[in-house]
């Protein structure tokens, strides 16, 4: 017996794949010498920064992976 895909999680899934796309492209500016500041013009360091968001997206990783494996 096939089981349904439920629309709200697949719709979930997707927006979570989309916020991993965001933080991959912010990488991608910060690889390419970007800089960013606290609304206050505090610098942000940015390798920190990186290494955050580095670990963000092996965390949705797998997350991702581990809801595709659930969703069949």
């Amino acid at each position: 017996m096939s089981q349904t895909p439920d629309p709200a999680a697949a719709a979930a899934l997707e927006r979570f794949k989309a916020q991993r796309v965001t933080a991959i492209y912010r990488l991608d500016l910060i690889a390419k010498g970007a800089k960013i500041s606290y609304e206050d013009g505090t610098p942000i360091d940015m390798a920190s920064e990186q290494a955050r968001l580095e670990s963000v997206v092996a965390d949705m990783d797998r997350r991702i992976a581990r809801l595709e494996r659930s969703a069949g």
